[in-house]
């Protein structure tokens, strides 16, 4: 048998069983006589105004629809009938389908869709189904699928059915802006990176916000009040802010060696802003910087934190020349109009090789923040932190002393070392067992651990600054300024 003869008999073969699974007429409810009905004429010839719907959107446009539709006490909800059929066919092939063959109504296919991080936050998405319902005094059917990527529809949609041409604009109209008024995703933190244990929606995991307070964070003093202000205080003065025609986006670099606090401290950001939406990017997520920037425009006041920038804002001169990755960030961090209430959050380990026009060109980094290596105070304060009032001030002391050049991460390490020390020897925790995890992580055969925490990494602190971001060292006040001192 020739491949073209092949084809044809399993495109038989396909249409055949199509035409078995659809249902006789008369064997219950039929589809199109139940349009008609409500729509007072044939809905096979009437225009079907469709609209594509993201697949994380969703849940958004089910919670619009059901809310309009809502507003009809003789609404109607009914799914449709025949098989896998259904979801291969635009609405209009499938009312003339119905039409010639017969199409009975059918069950409501519903999906689960999270619509937060808490394990009771879901909702039933219809994923396939016809509303039926009155809207501006005209009769309206809408049916409302899901994306089926295994059936090729990578989208959601909303496909209009409605005598009156204007009504089903109108509708659409009110369902978009109801889907970002209602949107789920309003004063969440998501990331857009798939997480089979998370509360996963289409590719957007949501997370539980950080809490955090000021006092949980060990920087340079000043420093901490200096980052709030500049992204929070903002947003608090956002009313006089745009009354005296002042720009309300902004960005901000926080910048220094691996393990000195930057992470934290935006933990900490978010932490402060309650009620703000946030979207978090980092490693691969980043190619979604576009998706994330459009979330944030559409759900202000928002922030958009962009982890290890570094990994694709590179010089576009170091290498092979640019990335491809590189240049949607800067559209992004361009794309945002500048009344918008959104803020950028970067961080950075390498800043001496993040590229020039990120760091330079007006309107994409406006805030440029040091984390430094703690001094002797700040790993102090570092250690009681992390362990409360377990050792005595003496032991702590001495600790910190012996730990110059580490950073904030090996102080956590060390602590914890200490109380596991404890633990395995069945007692609480004693000045002995900091002295001995201290002993342990100084120790020749953990180098390799020490450099994995960042001890002893240096990096771009004090005057030694060079590069793209030495300028932000030279401004009057500025955070780069602040000499060495506490971090977190």
């Amino acid at each position: 048998m020739s491949g073209d003869q092949e084809f044809l008999e399993q495109f038989r073969n396909l249409v055949t069983r199509l035409l078995h699974e659809l249902p006789s007429p008369g064997q219950g409810p039929q589809l199109v006589a139940e349009l008609e009905g409500h729509l007072g004429e044939p809905p096979d010839n009437l225009p079907v105004v469709s609209e594509d719907v993201p697949a994380h959107r969703m849940v958004d446009a089910d919670i619009a629809l059901a809310e309009i539709a809502g507003r009809d006490p003789g609404h109607r909800l009914v799914g449709i009938g025949g098989g896998d059929m259904r979801h291969h066919m635009t609405l209009g092939d499938l009312l003339q389908h119905g039409r010639m063959h017969g199409l009975a109504v059918g069950q409501v296919d519903y999906v689960q869709a999270a619509t937060g991080p808490g394990e009771n936050d879901h909702r039933g998405v219809v994923a396939l189904g016809m509303w039926l319902f009155a809207y501006q005094g005209a009769p309206v059917a809408v049916r409302q699928q899901s994306a089926r990527p295994q059936y090729g529809r990578p989208s959601g949609s909303l496909d209009v059915l409605t005598p009156v041409s204007a009504v089903a604009d109108s509708l659409l109209a009110e369902v978009r802006a109801l889907m970002e008024e209602r949107s789920v995703f309003r004063g969440q933190v998501v990331t857009f990176s798939g997480d089979p244990y998370g509360h996963e929606l289409a590719g957007v995991t949501f997370l539980e916000r950080p809490g955090l307070s000021a006092d949980d964070v060990v920087l340079p003093e000043g420093l901490v009040e200096r980052v709030h202000h500049h992204v929070v205080g903002i947003a608090e003065q956002r009313d006089r802010l745009r009354h005296h025609g002042q720009h309300l986006k902004r960005g901000v670099l926080l910048y220094g060696p691996p393990g000195t606090g930057k992470t934290h401290t935006m933990r900490y950001l978010l932490s402060a802003t309650r009620g703000t939406t946030a979207v978090l990017l980092s490693g691969g997520s980043l190619q979604h910087i576009h998706t994330a920037a459009k979330v944030a425009r559409a759900h202000q006041p928002a922030l958009v934190v962009l982890e290890d920038c570094d990994l694709v804002a590179e010089d576009r001169s170091i290498g092979m020349g640019g990335k491809p990755l590189l240049f949607e960030v800067l559209d992004a961090l361009d794309g945002i109009d500048g009344d918008a209430d959104v803020a950028f959050l970067l961080t950075t380990n390498r800043v001496t090789d993040l590229e020039r026009a990120l760091t330079q060109r007006p309107g994409r980094v406006d805030l440029a923040v040091e984390i430094p290596l703690p001094d002797e105070a700040g790993r102090v304060r570092l250690l009681r932190l992390y362990a409360g009032e377990l050792f005595s001030d003496e032991a702590v002391a001495a600790a910190a002393e012996r730990s110059a050049g580490t950073t904030a991460s090996f102080a956590k390490e060390l602590v914890r070392r200490a109380v596991l020390k404890a633990a395995l020897e069945w007692q609480d925790p004693q000045d002995g067992h900091l002295t001995a995890a201290m002993d342990d992580l100084l120790a020749d055969s953990e180098t390799l651990t020490r450099s994995l925490l960042g001890a002893g990494t240096g990096g771009p602190s004090g005057p030694a600054v060079a590069g793209p971001m030495a300028e932000f060292r030279m401004w009057p006040g500025s955070a780069g300024e602040v000499g060495p001192s506490t971090t977190r």
